[in-house]
């Protein structure tokens, strides 16, 4: 693949560690125009590390969630197909090679990472039940990779409205509003690897939080129908 036909928007928080593996293995794909990093009001390196491997950077003042980051990164881009990674992929930053392709052959609209499963038990499946079975009653389809942030667009395809959501209920929410439009959608499978919450204290409220902000948007997606049907007199 040697076409320069791809943009790549990664929004970051507090992300040193692990920024600098991920857009060197960026750097390496011959297809990739051009590089955003979104730095969403980090308190470390995280920007100048990005402008140390000669990315371009957008720095927010202030944290303001990946919704809004991703919104000024799409800004920035001008490739016809733009691919969204977060920064914590590291090395295995190459497997986005997998979620181009069906772009570029026309197959899909949009394409959604799917990760390994791991082993071990890394937590009780709560917040992947909810948000797969939130897109099954709102949307009548059946996803299992909801939840995850690497995603593939068609540049002309994308609303900023997709990215309207807060905190953990960005991806559901885009999720819902990406097949709602009649997009379609292919889940890919892919070698990635990224940040593994844990089952410890720490990693337990962590997926309480995701836990209420994919409630919150189903809820509310589930109003809207409701006064969707009354408006036009269905009961």
């Amino acid at each position: 693949m040697d076409c320069l036909d791809v943009g790549v928007v990664i929004p970051a928080y507090n992300e040193e560690q692990r920024i600098g593996s991920t857009l060197k293995a960026l750097k390496s794909l011959g297809w990739v125009r051009e590089i955003v990093v979104v730095d969403d009001g980090s308190t470390d390196n995280t920007a100048q590390v990005a402008l140390r491997e000669g990315v371009s950077l957008i720095k927010l003042a202030q944290n303001h969630g990946k919704g809004y980051a991703l919104c000024q990164g799409l800004k920035a881009i001008s490739s016809p197909i733009v691919l969204m990674l977060d920064a914590d992929v590291g090395d295995s930053a190459i497997e986005a090679a997998k979620l181009v392709q069906p772009i570029r052959e026309g197959r899909a609209d949009v394409t959604i990472a799917r990760f390994p499963r791991l082993p071990g038990r890394h937590g009780f499946g709560l917040v992947k039940g909810l948000a797969r079975m939130g897109i099954r009653l709102l949307t009548g389809k059946d996803l299992d990779a909801v939840l995850s942030g690497q995603r593939a667009f068609r540049k002309e395809v994308i609303d900023p409205e997709f990215f309207k959501y807060k905190r953990f209920g960005i991806e559901f929410g885009m999720t819902v509003d990406l097949l709602e439009h009649g997009l379609r959608i292919c889940q890919v499978d892919v070698e990635m690897t990224h940040r593994v919450t844990n089952l410890d204290p720490a990693g337990i409220l962590h997926r309480a939080r995701q836990f209420k902000d994919i409630l919150a948007v189903l809820m509310a997606k589930l109003w809207e129908k409701v006064g969707a049907r009354k408006a036009y007199g269905i009961d």
